[in-house]
């Protein structure tokens, strides 16, 4: 999902109109959203991980000889997955104005400009 950040205008006494105040309130929640929702993908990738490292060195510990450290495909392919969480909830910023303005005016026809 994608935002839009518009300037911010306030009325004479500093405020902020009800319209903007609604649109600040959603996009602040739709964030917290997503911070919780990445804290809670990073603790079960944690958790999971620990537990294949754990079965892992039982099995090491058990067995004869080297042993493969398997562990590490769904580390790596989960923390692949876990960055572009990561990213999407703290590194991406919104559009603004006059990059869609940019935008739209490149996908125009070249007659209705």
């Amino acid at each position: 999902m994608t935002e839009l950040i518009t300037p911010a205008t306030s009325t004479t006494n500093g405020t902020f109109p009800a319209e903007t105040e609604s649109v600040l309130r959603e996009r602040a929640i739709r964030q917290l959203k997503k911070r919780r929702d990445f804290r809670a993908h990073l603790l079960a990738y944690v958790l999971v991980n620990a537990f294949l490292w754990l079965v892992w060195g039982v099995v090491y510990l058990a067995a004869a000889g080297p042993w493969f450290p398997w562990p590490l495909f769904p580390l790596f392919g989960w923390g692949i997955g876990l960055t572009f969480h990561a990213w999407d909830t703290y590194g991406r910023k919104p559009f603004t104005d006059e990059e869609i303005g940019r935008e739209t005016a490149r996908l125009r026809p070249s007659g209705f400009r």
